[in-house]
């Protein structure tokens, strides 16, 4: 397992990250390229909470969480460079997330496309439950697989 630094981003991570996205799937497929991270990343999205995996001074990943969503939070993104990729990094990135999410709120929700057979297989391993597809969400013939993952219920008879 790769050493790795998690913080939060700053502007300065912008270049980063951007680069990061841009040339990764499943964001490619489903067609987001440079000029949209451009206009999300101005300089870090805004009402979200941001954080950067760092390995030896270069972002390796980036996970964006909106509180507030459907009785937790929403995992937006969490994206791992290709470079650093089968490193244990997303999965220490993930756990870092969960740890701030479940301080505060029982659950935390996630989506993933349904043809990015490594990234359901990743959220499985980490106890997250598919909920339903939502069909031609993003592009057409393609859907998007709604996670949780969940600390218990919201709230407690009595």
């Amino acid at each position: 397992m790769t050493t790795s630094a998690i913080r939060p981003m700053t502007p300065d991570d912008r270049e980063a990250v951007i680069q990061l996205l841009s040339d990764s799937d499943p964001w490619k497929t489903l067609g987001y390229g440079a000029e949209d991270w451009n206009r999300i990343f101005c300089p870090t999205p805004q009402g979200r909470d941001c954080y950067v995996t760092e390995v030896d001074g270069c972002v390796a990943g980036i996970a964006i969480v909106k509180q507030k969503f459907l009785l937790g939070d929403y995992l937006e993104l969490l994206g791992v460079a290709g470079w650093a990729r089968q490193k244990g990094i997303g999965g220490q990135l993930l756990r870092h997330i969960e740890q701030i999410v479940f301080e505060r709120t029982k659950n935390l929700f996630a989506c993933v496309s349904d043809f990015n057979d490594h990234a359901r297989a990743f959220y499985k391993k980490h106890g997250y439950q598919e909920i339903g597809p939502m069909p031609n969400f993003l592009i057409p013939g393609s859907a998007e697989v709604l996670l949780r993952k969940t600390a218990g219920p919201a709230r407690q008879n009595g």
